[in-house]
């Protein structure tokens, strides 16, 4: 009775083990990791820039990794940086002057894949400092003493639109921007509230379609190849989970390839985490989706950072670059 007894407790304690398969060597559970596929979070902005990564989860190109994602949106890189930072998402999408900000401060995050480029266009950029119908304003120098509409203060959209004011002659201290989501610029500019506004794609095409036009491609005024935003991790879950984060960078690398290489596809998926109506889905203008960030664009948004007090120390870009 005894021999059975001790036999029944072993496997007793068998099963316990084996049912905790998808604990780690050192005993520690992944984050939603069950039956082989790991969910994780996913910090984004709901504009134009993040539609590969839409497609790739609707095409399965990370579920066929074993990577199950939960797309969480947010106002800008700014605020989705402290929730990488404090594990609230696992992945984050940032504009790079977030991320150039957040290394300067030591913060320990770490790009891991491109994320959306420049036209490289002129006057054909997927965002523009744009002005409502009938506006007097028709260069960026005229800025001047006028509010500006910005997603997110002492960032990219400020930098950006500050570096067109440069280039036109005029001041960019002199310039006054308001925050304000994307999606509310356009009203915003009917209403009389701002002068001008940061638009990417959507708020762009809706602001165009409402008879307001661009006086400055902000983008390109920085860098014709501009990197205008990455996606990133924290330091310490890259170092826990390389092979997840490898599998995450080769899985947006294919989504980001395969969003340039399907318009009509981005243009559909915009209408399911966007307010863009369909009518307006053929006068997007498509942003590049290249596999590698621009390192000179980067460094080019540095100085410029710099320049505009943006950072308490210049930032690394060998620790914060793939």
């Amino acid at each position: 009775m005894r021999r059975l007894l001790v036999g029944l407790t072993a496997l007793s304690v068998l099963a316990a083990v084996t049912a905790c398969g998808s604990s780690d060597p050192d005993g520690a559970d992944k984050p939603g990791s069950s039956g082989g596929t790991t969910k994780v979070k996913v910090g984004i902005v709901p504009v134009l820039d993040v539609a590969p990564i839409y497609l790739g989860q609707k095409q399965g190109l990370y579920k066929k990794r074993g990577i199950e994602l939960e797309l969480t949106p947010a106002q800008g890189g700014a605020a989705i940086v402290p929730g990488v930072v404090s594990g609230q998402f696992q992945f984050g999408f940032s504009n790079t002057t977030s991320l150039l900000v957040a290394q300067s401060k030591n913060m320990p995050v770490k790009a891991v894949a491109n994320g959306v480029a420049s036209t490289g266009k002129d006057g054909a950029d997927f965002a523009a400092v744009t002005v409502k119908k009938g506006s007097p304003l028709t260069s960026a120098k005229q800025l001047e003493g006028r509010k500006t509409a910005v997603n997110t203060l002492n960032n990219i959209c400020d930098t950006s639109v500050r570096e067109s004011v440069r280039k036109a002659g005029g001041d960019p201290s002199a310039v006054e921007f308001v925050e304000m989501p994307f999606d509310q610029m356009p009203a915003a500019l009917d209403g009389g509230q701002v002068d001008a506004a940061c638009t990417p794609e959507p708020a762009l095409a809706t602001v165009k379609a409402a008879g307001g036009r661009e006086i400055a491609s902000n983008f390109h005024d920085v860098s014709p190849d501009l990197t205008v935003a990455m996606y990133f991790t924290s330091q310490q879950y890259a170092a826990k989970n390389p092979d997840l984060v490898k599998k995450f960078q080769e899985a947006t690398a294919e989504s980001l390839e395969y969003a340039d290489s399907h318009p009509d596809e981005v243009r559909q998926i915009l209408t399911t985490y966007t307010k863009i109506p369909g009518t307006l889905l053929e006068k997007l203008t498509l942003p590049r989706w290249p596999a590698q960030p621009d390192r000179a664009s980067i460094e080019r948004l540095a100085e410029l950072g710099e320049r505009d007090g943006l950072f308490e120390r210049a930032p690394d870009l060998d620790k914060l670059l793939p």
